[in-house]
């Protein structure tokens, strides 16, 4: 029976929160300037970056943003002659409306995907993993954000806002165990708040600093691992290839601190950290509701379908400036450097991490009623070259990510 135990291996190490899930930009202008916009804050957006911001709305106002994430990766394995690529289009997006309620308190509500991001291979190209088998290789995690918000102007020099956030996550993953398809689809509940503070001592100088509390996901759905079939065999007791389960997830703590110059008053120059407690995500946990599920895996190295993370905090550092061409014409630069949370022992092919360099750039058109921001964002991905660990899968890893974008808002 020992014997028998050993050979079902289990090992599913993977990046679920990595940083090229989180939207890092979220907003055309605030994208087009590097995410450089804490001390900012203005436009459909500002709830996410910083609920403060929200008092500069003088009248009421509607916003939509579309973004269209382009992920560009590849994948090589030399020992098995692996080398794959992939492409695919995620589309993420923003609708808010803000209300002033007199000349100091703005309320406004925004609903947004902070987070969203997967990849989708080719199962031929790994067909050497898995004996020749065609597997599906793809995952899929994203969140759907609603954020009541309220600000309150403290003085005409200093702003306090605060947004309560209900947070929808989605998970879908399709991957080998055992050489067998495996394939799994969750989502849930979890909330957290967005808290913020902008003091402007002058009419060219604005600092900011907001803080997002972490919001523990408890996702829960179904899965299906043909390898059960195996297991039933081996044990000679039927065991169900489906079954239901849990897992909970923490989207982390976020600190973010800005400060913006206004040298002329053609130019704005802006500069954040972003310190992101990704720490906390160390062994994530999957609970099966079937017991004969739970009676295998705790047999495992891998009880009950641990997931390693082993993540650290990172920092990002971002610089972005506007300059008008005219009163109704402004373009934008940006600049920030996003590091990997994740390290080169928990590297797999369905959510991989990078270090990222970023540059963007875009344009901004104001009339008298509305504005039309474009933005655009370039995510150069540095190559990794992972050796063998227990809970990853080694090889050379690529991956470049495009993000356009366009944002409408409308005065009423």
């Amino acid at each position: 029976m020992k014997g028998k135990k050993l050979i079902f291996l289990f090992v599913l190490s993977l990046g679920l929160l990595a940083n090229g899930l989180n939207l890092n930009s979220l907003g055309s202008r605030a994208q087009a300037m590097g995410g450089a916009y804490v001390a900012v804050a203005e436009g459909p957006s500002a709830v996410f970056w910083n609920p403060a911001g929200i008092t500069s709305f003088k009248d009421k106002t509607l916003g939509v943003y579309l973004t269209d994430i382009i992920p560009s990766g590849s994948y090589q394995f030399a020992p098995l002659g692996v080398d794959a690529s992939y492409s695919k289009n995620y589309f993420a997006g923003l609708f808010s409306i803000y209300v002033p309620l007199n000349e100091r308190l703005v309320a406004g509500v925004a609903i947004y995907t902070p987070s969203g991001l997967g990849t989708q291979w080719d199962g031929k190209d790994f067909a050497a993993f898995v004996g020749g088998n065609e597997l599906e290789w793809n995952s899929k995690i994203g969140m759907l954000t609603v954020s009541p918000a309220i600000s309150y102007k403290l003085s005409d020099a200093v702003s306090v806002g605060l947004a309560l956030n209900a947070n929808y996550g989605m998970m879908s993953l399709k991957t080998s165990a055992g050489g067998f398809q495996y394939a799994e689809e969750s989502s849930g509940w979890g909330f957290s708040v967005t808290a913020g503070i902008m003091a402007r001592p002058s009419d060219r100088l604005s600092l900011g600093l907001s803080f997002k509390s972490a919001s523990k996901i408890s996702l829960s759905g179904d899965v299906t691992m043909e390898f059960m079939r195996v297991v039933s065999a081996l044990y000679g007791t039927e065991i169900s290839t489906t079954s239901g389960f849990t897992r909970d997830i923490t989207w982390p703590m976020w600190i973010g601190f800005g400060i913006s110059f206004r040298p002329t008053d053609k130019l704005l120059l802006s500069a954040d950290l972003h310190w992101t407690q990704w720490s906390k995500e160390d062994v994530l946990v999957t609970d099966y509701e079937n017991s004969l599920w739970k009676l295998v895996f705790a047999t495992t190295p891998e009880n009950e379908g641990e997931m390693v993370l082993n993540w650290k905090d990172t920092t990002q550092v971002r610089l972005g400036m506007e300059y008008l061409l005219k009163e109704n014409l402004a373009v934008r630069l940006g600049y920030y450097i996003d590091p990997s949370p994740a390290p080169d022992e928990t590297m797999n092919v369905l959510l991989p991490s990078f270090d990222f360099n970023v540059i963007t750039l875009g344009l901004g058109f104001r009339g008298d009623a509305y504005n039309l921001d474009l933005g655009l964002e370039y995510l150069m991905g540095k190559e990794r070259n992972i050796a063998p660990s227990q809970h990853n899968m080694p090889g050379v890893y690529k991956m470049n990510i495009l993000a356009p974008s366009v944002t409408f808002t409308y005065k009423f």
